[in-house]
């Protein structure tokens, strides 16, 4: 498989990718970042998969349930056809509002027509596969289990039998059946029926779940596979979202860039309850908005960029020097130590959460005067540490610098702290933060033009574009028709660009010239052309960079320039939240066309 050619299911406790041959090639249970029951996809021999084997004349063909997050896999030889239907149980407990949502996936196989046939080839290799897995066949169920370094079970119920499926022989197909692997053993002995209604049940919660969506006029196909997506990377317990379900993908193939992204990035989860909550979904506004209030016991404690989403603090990195790495590429991460790093620009992020979710949702907010102790609080972090350098946006692992993004983003938080103290009446603090927001911006225009470029550039002093400044339009720095940005947008199309395409940045960093394109960027690009009146090259580019999407419509974190593959960890929060806003604006762009052509 060349390309990132996976389907992902989950249930908001944790998340598993499928190839579109339908090999469970990525889960980790019992939630996101526990260690790996099955991780073929960072090792082809030592990781572990669950496939099923058909003979050479089966085609295959994959797509989710519309507006749900099951996912579909067709094996069809002329007549002999049977589906299987995969996905994480997650559908409303009887009357207390909560979610059933078990460490548990469910393949459930579906007869069509024929005589079709299969075998199975179930290989778990608990505990990222570390040591060995060894697989017992009980009574209801098949137990695999590692005792080597740490004790570790997996419990696989089935219809059809056991002994059959682990020898990897040959099953006829002629009624429905199922597989179900869960990380603890079932006190009910699960059936057939009991599957289908778990399956049922699962597709209502998720056409529930979209149906609380807009519905919007262009891309609104691309808009709910990208939300539910958001959904997916989101951790019921606590609220956290995830930057991606995997670790260590690399952002070029045979090279180091591989991290672990089943963290929350404060920076990332932002931006992604911002968008979730523009799409109405308010409870995962509300959530998020408690996990952060609950990281910030002290008035004086500096906000993390990363955490563990049960709100560790310490994410240590370490390497599995065992596993090969996704093509090859080592080493295989997990843990992640960029959670030390200062980044300035975290502050600016969060103030703009919780302005939007005042504006948006001020009848329904509790915790208002913890709301307004954080924004004080970060206010008086922002007065204190803004004028020093800090590791930016794309986490350089070398000298500290005065990035540009992070200076705004400090802006960010002032405007947005002054916008907050009015809607409370705390007109005291106005005149003062006011005058420190109109120092930072001055600081801003004065440190980060590079006239002779005639662009803003990465960071103070520098001549490196970088595509971070584009934010500086959305976050309301600068008019989009203004010309220092009109410049900074042409600047950046001439020197990141590439076949529509763009690179972060091109200046080398702590790992020599970054040689993919950076998707989330390319969306930012896409927005600025349009902001900036240039909406006919920005839809062009925009349908041109849905088609680089995998055959599920999902994007990971980058995108090779000469073969357009699919890179970096997936699927990307960053990448889908992105491409949710872009095609935001154009829809609403072509309804206010129709309402101007109506009243023509």
């Amino acid at each position: 498989m060349d390309n990132l050619d996976y389907g992902i299911i989950g249930n908001c406790r944790s998340a598993a990718l499928i190839s579109k041959t339908g090999s469970l090639d990525w889960c980790c249970l019992p939630q996101f970042d526990s260690t790996s029951v099955f991780a073929k996809l960072l090792d082809e021999e030592k990781g572990g998969s669950f496939e099923f084997l058909v003979d050479d004349a089966y085609e295959t063909h994959q797509q989710y349930y519309d507006s749900t997050a099951i996912l579909i896999t067709r094996f069809s030889r002329g007549e002999d056809v049977f589906e299987v239907h995969d996905f994480m149980p997650r559908h409303h407990k009887h009357n207390n509002g909560k979610y059933n949502a078990p460490p548990e996936i469910i393949r459930y196989v579906k007869y069509v027509s024929g005589k079709p046939s299969f075998k199975v080839k179930y290989d778990p290799k608990l505990e990222y596969g570390l040591g060995q897995t060894e697989h017992h066949v009980k009574k209801d169920f098949v137990a695999s289990l590692t005792h080597k370094l740490k004790y570790d079970t997996l419990f696989l119920y089935t219809s059809f039998n056991k002994r059959v499926v682990l020898e990897e022989e040959e099953i006829p197909l002629r009624e429905d059946g199922y597989f179900m692997i869960c990380y603890n053993e079932k006190i009910l002995k699960p059936t057939t029926e009991k599957m289908a209604l778990e399956l049922e049940r699962t597709k209502v919660y998720w056409l529930d779940w979209v149906d609380k969506t807009p519905t919007y006029k262009k891309f609104n196909k691309e808009i709910v596979r990208s939300a539910i997506t958001l959904k997916m990377l989101t951790y019921d317990k606590t609220g956290a979202v995830l930057a991606a379900a995997t670790t260590s993908l690399p952002e070029t193939i045979g090279e180091v860039r591989n991290w672990d992204y089943r963290f929350c990035w404060i920076r990332d989860a932002s931006m992604v309850i911002k968008v979730v909550s523009e799409l109405g979904h308010k409870n995962s506004a509300k959530r998020y908005l408690q996990f952060i209030i609950d990281l910030m016991p002290d008035k004086d404690e500096k906000l993390q960029i990363m955490y563990g989403i049960n709100q560790e603090k310490k994410l240590t990195e370490q390497t599995l020097d065992h596993l090969d790495g996704y093509k090859g590429s080592k080493p295989v991460r997990i843990g992640n130590a960029a959670y030390k790093q200062k980044q300035n620009d975290i502050y600016g992020i969060l103030m703009d959460v919780i302005y939007e979710q005042l504006v948006k949702f001020s009848n329904d907010i509790e915790n208002v005067e913890e709301l307004w102790s954080i924004t004080k609080g970060i206010v008086w972090i922002v007065s204190k540490h803004w004028r020093e350098p800090d590791k930016g946006i794309w986490e350089f692992r070398g000298e500290d610098r005065h990035f540009t993004f992070s200076k705004v983003l400090c802006w960010v938080a002032l405007d947005r702290a002054i916008k907050v103290a009015k809607i409370f009446g705390k007109t005291h603090k106005i005149e003062k933060w006011t005058a420190l927001e109109q120092e930072i911006k001055r600081d801003i225009h004065e440190n980060a033009w590079n006239s002779d470029i005639n662009a803003f550039v990465q960071s103070y002093g520098s001549r490196h574009l970088d595509a971070s400044v584009l934010l500086m339009e959305p976050y309301g720095f600068i008019n989009a028709r203004d010309p220092k940005y009109v410049n900074t947008v042409q600047a950046i199309e001439e020197g990141l660009s590439n076949d529509g395409l763009l690179y972060r940045y091109k200046n080398e960093d702590d790992f020599g010239e970054p040689s993919s394109s950076f998707t989330i960027c390319t969306f930012w690009f896409i927005n600025s052309l349009f902001k900036i009146g240039e909406e006919e090259k920005a839809l062009e580019l925009f349908e041109r960079l849905l088609g680089h999407s995998n055959h599920l419509g999902l994007f990971s974190e980058d995108i090779d320039f000469k073969t357009k593959r699919l890179l970096g960890n997936f699927p990307q929060a960053y990448s889908h939240l992105a491409l949710i806003e872009c095609a935001i604006n154009f829809s609403r762009k072509q309804s206010e066309e129709k309402i101007l052509e109506s009243i023509g």
